[in-house]
């Protein structure tokens, strides 16, 4: 994809000094040392403070993408975070600096959190994955408890008919596999809205209701790879994993929280998700019905991802990290992979 006249992104004035005044705005005076982290929908910093703030002498400072939440979200985001932790789970929740979580400075609005290391966790050790179980379970608990009223929902809308439309709109499919692309994706979208768990909901309902197909919609951590586990290993303080980035906290069917945790082969997936569920429903029951959701959501994240790049794609770091994207080559590749997934959706589920 290209651009014909240039465009400046909001990020481009995110500089390192813009990054170290806004924290001094809120009396965090970082020492100069400062490392962009991994991250392309928001930018995210590690900052080393000149004086510790509550025992942290290192914080990590997410400036929220401009005009992609509203602060109404964002602090739904952070009391989720709250809650949470004050159910003793461990996530890493945003610092209360000045009596507050959220701030604003230079047109961003932006958050800081303590510093907390971590690998990724060995997810074909079983233990671990029923470790991770257990914790999902908890977080689940708390997400049951009451609804997000502001922010969006996981379902066929937000994933599958407002990507679809705005990649349309905007021209963004390369026009050789366009009929294609969109008479597959109308296939796999027939099939996804079988599921009246995937239908819209009227907003701020009871999550522990369930809906029509007979399953409940809670909160969710929302986007729980493994990249979003970090793990400390046994014996060192803090062990086991600790959740991190609840920036695309969202209401759905708990299965949206395990599926991403998968990988490899049918039978791999089984046992993977086997003992994920093992450790789930040590602290809450889990709903067999939901194994039907995986591939119809893995299915909606694969078309929500194609109009994710198309958006950002005027941000710098887009065309520099997905050169790939945009192509011939690629929107065939999403049409073959949206007629897979058809097939998979048609499958008998995952069943443990």
């Amino acid at each position: 994809m290209t651009s014909d006249a240039p465009h400046l992104h909001p990020y481009t004035a995110l500089t390192p000094d813009v990054v170290q005044d806004a924290l001094g705005q809120i009396g965090l005076w970082g020492d100069g040392r400062m490392a962009a982290l991994n991250s392309f929908e928001n930018r995210v910093y590690q900052i080393h403070l000149e004086t510790p703030h509550e025992g942290h002498e290192q914080v990590v400072a997410k400036f929220y993408r401009p005009e992609r939440w509203s602060d109404e979200q964002i602090a739904e985001e952070h009391a989720f975070a709250a809650e949470l932790v004050a159910a003793e789970i461990p996530v890493v929740p945003p610092l209360v600096v000045q009596g507050a979580t959220l701030h604003h400075f230079g047109g961003f609005a932006f958050a800081v959190s303590p510093r907390r290391g971590g690998r990724r966790p060995e997810l074909d050790d079983f233990e671990v994955l029923e470790w991770i179980g257990r914790f999902l379970a908890r977080i689940h608990t708390v997400g049951a408890s009451r609804p997000f009223v502001c922010r969006p929902a996981l379902d066929a809308t937000t994933f599958a008919h407002e990507p679809r439309d705005w990649l349309l709109q905007h021209d963004a499919i390369a026009p050789e596999v366009r009929t294609a692309w969109t008479e597959a994706l109308q296939e796999a979208l027939a099939l996804i809205e079988a599921h009246p768990a995937l239908l819209p909901q009227a907003p701020g309902a009871a999550t522990e209701e369930a809906n029509d197909g007979g399953i409940a919609r809670i909160r969710l951590h929302g986007d729980c790879h493994p990249g979003n586990i970090l793990w400390t290993p046994e014996g060192q303080p803090g062990a086991g994993p600790h959740f991190v980035d609840l920036d695309d906290a969202r209401t759905g069917p708990a299965v949206q929280d395990l599926w991403m945790l998968l990988s490899g082969d049918r039978r791999q997936q089984t046992q993977q998700l086997g003992a994920l569920i093992d450790g789930y429903e040590q602290f809450r029951p889990f709903d067999r019905r939901e194994l039907a959701l995986i591939e119809p959501l893995r299915t909606l994240r694969l078309i929500h991802y194609s109009a994710w790049l198309a958006r950002r794609w005027q941000d710098p770091a887009f065309p520099v990290n997905f050169p790939w994207f945009g192509s011939r080559d690629y929107w065939q590749s999403q049409v073959d992979m949206l007629v897979e997934q058809i097939e998979e959706m048609q499958g008998a589920p995952l069943m443990v």
